[in-house]
């Protein structure tokens, strides 16, 4: 059989009502959220009668085409020259007109970079132990060669070398000056290096 809902009495309901009475709510009531006003309609816009006409138009038309320009490396021989001053004018001039005598040589030519860069500083630091104060340092003028790669070769690359060598470490601190030698002394395929004095 099945069972009959049951229903609070008039007495259970009494005790109900007594009991809630004196308890407080944990939470105060929430105020109920305003309504809020219901949006206007948008207006509707009738359709144009005749939208307007596109123009074609062609990607990058409106860019405007710079000329360019190529950055070549300066020239060997003005980037030497280029070189502060550090040593005496007089000197400098005796020396760049051929009229100074190295007091020792170095001839590089031929060799590769791998043979040529030790070769160098060997020479340079013998140079300096033995308070030289001129000495000459020969790479050869290079040849024009082209292997076929893509990446254009130097001509000359000794020549172009030697002078980055002698303005770095160790180099540097014992070199006042390099020059590019007389026609009488290697020209173009050879450099003065003027040492500095010992202390």
């Amino acid at each position: 059989m099945a069972r009959r809902p049951r229903h609070l009495s008039a007495e259970d309901k009494a005790l109900w009502k007594k009991v809630a009475d004196s308890t407080e709510r944990l939470h105060p009531a929430r105020p109920c959220a305003p309504a809020l006003p219901a949006k206007p309609a948008k207006p509707t816009t009738p359709p144009s009668p005749s939208a307007p006409t596109r123009k074609s138009f062609r990607l990058g038309e409106k860019t405007v085409q710079k000329a360019r320009t190529h950055d070549f490396a300066p020239n060997l021989s003005d980037s030497v020259a280029r070189q502060p001053l550090s040593m005496d004018r007089k000197t400098f001039g005796k020396m760049k007109k051929g009229r100074m005598s190295p007091e020792g040589r170095l001839d590089l030519h031929g060799m590769t970079i791998a043979q040529a860069h030790p070769r160098l500083t060997r020479f340079i630091l013998d140079a300096a132990a033995q308070d030289r104060r001129l000495v000459l340092v020969i790479t050869g003028k290079g040849k024009h060669r082209d292997d076929g790669g893509p990446i254009p070769v130097r001509h000359g690359v000794l020549r172009h070398q030697v002078p980055h060598w002698l303005r770095s470490m160790p180099l540097s601190q014992y070199v006042m000056q390099v020059e590019q030698a007389h026609l009488k002394h290697g020209g173009h395929g050879a450099y003065y290096v003027y040492l500095r004095r010992r202390k």
